[in-house]
């Protein structure tokens, strides 16, 4: 098979794989390593393929892992890094709420019935909790969280 693309389409498709395998790198089990290898291979051969069709100031060649990638000059004006910022940006945030409601609910009904709720239940449940996390985390971010071990110094 063999594709054509513009030059535009090109340095589209560079971002779209390089969005593609930062995204599937940030998977931290094991079992997807031979996943990750595929994705890094396509990722790999379009990056050749750019660099051959005149885009080599976006493209270097990373020694310790034996591939190319894009260079960071690229990656910080890129598309997709303010994608990959905002989904990080978005996933930590949610997980915050979820996790901190799902917390709220074991301290408040015991974890034994919190495992006996089916999911559409702890979601009810959470919801409610979750909005107010966002709503505090909305105003002033971070800042008024602290860790705080019983018995510690600080």
């Amino acid at each position: 098979m063999h594709l054509r693309f513009t030059e535009e389409e090109l340095a589209t498709l560079v971002e779209m794989v390089s969005l593609a395998a930062e995204v599937a790198n940030l998977n931290p089990e094991e079992t997807g390593s031979a996943d990750l290898a595929r994705f890094e291979a396509v990722e790999n051969k379009v990056l050749e393929s750019a660099k051959h069709a005149g885009m080599a100031e976006w493209i270097e060649f990373d020694q310790q892992r034996n591939k190319n990638r894009v260079t960071e000059k690229f990656q910080a004006n890129s598309y997709f890094q303010r994608c990959i910022e905002e989904f990080r940006n978005a996933y930590f945030w949610e997980e915050l709420m979820i996790r901190l409601a799902e917390r709220d609910l074991i301290k408040e009904m015991g974890e034994e019935a919190y495992l006996a709720m089916n999911e559409e239940a702890r979601r009810t449940k959470s919801e409610p909790r979750e909005k107010r996390y966002w709503a505090k985390f909305q105003k002033k971010g971070i800042s008024p969280l602290h860790w705080v071990e019983p018995n510690e110094e600080l």
